[in-house]
Order: structure tokens, then sequence, then C-alpha cells
């Protein structure tokens, strides 16, 4: 595993994490502590030490299934972000929650669910940006870093495209950025990632294998049941995605290169970005995205573009 400083954080974390919102049961799995513990056990066997989860990953399910992993575990040895905003109802169903009362409970709840004293990187999660330019909200988190709660703020961004949270986010002393960047979705190269390069900010960048579509698993035609969040994308949408994906595969693929790992190290290219945060739903999968990591040299980055290839990117 290779290690990266985050942003301004000054946080070491591998570049290679672990995205959650699987916990959650919205992925076409219901997940048991036991499968929990299984494939953090391996994240930590390979190096990995970020893990990225939310309050509406479930009703604070994820953050549960994780605390009770790591209460068995040393805190120290992980780097927990998770995120703040909605209110989980049911599947698929979420409501808003920016006030900065609302927030404060949200964190303890969060505090409660993970069993730690305090949260690595705490998350404006994918808010409007009249939520984002509430100073009260931002001056009551900065309240709670000097309360010992948490240690660092960053911003989730709904848009891709979202300058004004990415530009504003010393402003608010958030010091990092978390965005949806994969082989199939590179708006960020435009404006957010400079933007995060001229301020210095950590980027996480998250769906590094857009949705499993770059996971070399599906076919144009795929059917997801209505367990899975997939389902509720548009047909048109996934079909015309999952055709890319085998342009993809036959254009720009190395010869015997695994297309999921080779995804991840394309993320990984971007001198914008330091980490990359897939879901997986077992330790195999873990075992899979943790080998991304063979593909990237930090010191030959020449060796390393031969390796992936150069995929387009500008």
């Amino acid at each position: 595993m290779k290690y990266r400083r985050l942003g301004k954080t000054e946080l070491k974390v591998s570049i290679i994490g672990i995205g959650t919102w699987q916990f959650g049961g919205e992925w076409g799995q219901q997940f048991t502590q036991h499968e929990a513990d299984a494939i953090l056990d391996k994240a930590k066997d390979l190096g990995i030490n970020l893990i990225d989860t939310a309050e509406c990953y479930g009703d604070h399910l994820s953050e549960s299934f994780i605390g009770s992993y790591i209460q068995r575990n040393r805190r120290e040895d992980w780097v927990i972000a998770t995120k703040f905003g909605h209110q989980y109802h049911e599947r698929f169903s979420r409501t808003d929650v920016w006030s900065p009362e609302e927030v404060l409970k949200q964190l303890d709840a969060s505090l409660h669910a993970l069993k730690t004293n305090y949260i690595d990187l705490y998350q404006f999660h994918s808010g409007p940006d009249a939520a984002f330019d509430n100073d009260q909200l931002w001056t009551l988190l900065d309240k709670q870093i000097q309360a010992g709660k948490i240690r660092h703020l960053g911003t989730s961004i709904g848009s891709n495209d979202n300058l004004h949270q990415t530009d504003a986010a010393t402003k608010v002393h958030s010091q990092t950025i978390q965005v949806v960047y994969n082989r199939l979705d590179r708006k960020p190269e435009e404006r957010v990632f400079p933007a995060a390069e001229r301020q210095d900010l950590g980027v996480l960048a998250r769906v590094p294998l857009a949705s499993g579509y770059l996971s070399g698993k599906y076919k144009p035609g795929a059917v997801f049941d209505e367990t899975d969040v997939r389902h509720r994308h548009d047909r048109e949408s996934t079909l015309l995605k999952l055709q890319e994906v085998e342009q993809i595969r036959e254009n720009e693929l190395p010869a015997g290169r695994d297309m999921a790992q080779w995804a991840l190290a394309w993320c990984l290219k971007h001198p914008a970005v330091t980490t990359v945060i897939p879901g997986c739903k077992n330790p195999e999968q873990v075992a899979a995205n943790a080998s991304a990591a063979e593909l990237v040299s930090e010191n030959h980055p020449q060796t390393w573009k031969a390796q992936i290839g150069e995929g387009s990117q500008s």
C-alpha cells in the first residue's frame, strides 16, 4: 500500500480507501457484523487505513458496523471520515437536515454509532449552496473541533462542477473535497481539481468504478434488481455507459490488465487526487481494489503511466 498526505489535514491516508455505502443495505445486499468485520480485517491486513461512511448509509447503520469493529481494534490505526446533512428514513428515502442544532445532533449520533470520541474528517454531505453558505453552521462545527469531537472538516460536493463550494473551502475551514470522479465522469478535471490544487485540499474520489460499471463485471443490457440502487439509474444512460466501458476495454485497457484495478489507478494518476474510496461487498473485492496500488509508482510516473495507459487523460 502507498500513502499520501490528505491536503492541509496532514493526515497520511492509503491511496485506496474503503467506501461503505453498501453497509447501509442499498446495494443489493444486507450485511451482518461478521461480514463487515471480514471486509475491514482484510483492509487492515493490506494496509488500508481510510474508511469513508455517512450518517445516511442506513440510519447510522454503516457507522454502527464500523464502530463495533473499531471498538475491538486500535482506533488510532484508522482515519474515519463520515458526513452530515441527511436523515435516513427507509431504503432510498432521505430528508435534508442542515440547521446547526440538527447537525449537532447528527454529530453526536455518529460519534455514538462509531463508538469513538472523535471523527477524523467530518464532511458536508452533498448539500445545496444555501446550506453551505450558512455561517452559523460552520461556526458550530469550528466549536466542535475546539471541543475535540472533530479533527478536520471536509466538503462532499453533490455536483461534479460545484466550484462555489470548492472555491469557498478554505473560507469555511474545509480541508478536503470529495467528488465523483472516474474514467466515465471527468468533469472535476475542468474546475474543481484546479481549485483544490490552489488551496492544497485533499481530494477523495468517490464512485471511482462508476457504480461498478468499470469493474468489468457487467455487459451492456445488465439488469439490477430493485434492492440495488443501480435499479434506479436511467436504463438508457446505463446502457450507454456500459457500451463506453466496452470501448475502453478494447482501446485503453492494457493487455492482461484487470479493468477494476486499472480504473482505480487511472483516477490516482491525476495529481489532484489523494485517494479513491471504492465500495466492496466482500474481502476478495477489498484485495482486488488494494492491488491497484501496485500500478501506482510515485517516484516513476512515466513507468506508472505506461502500466495503465494514458487513457486520454488530459
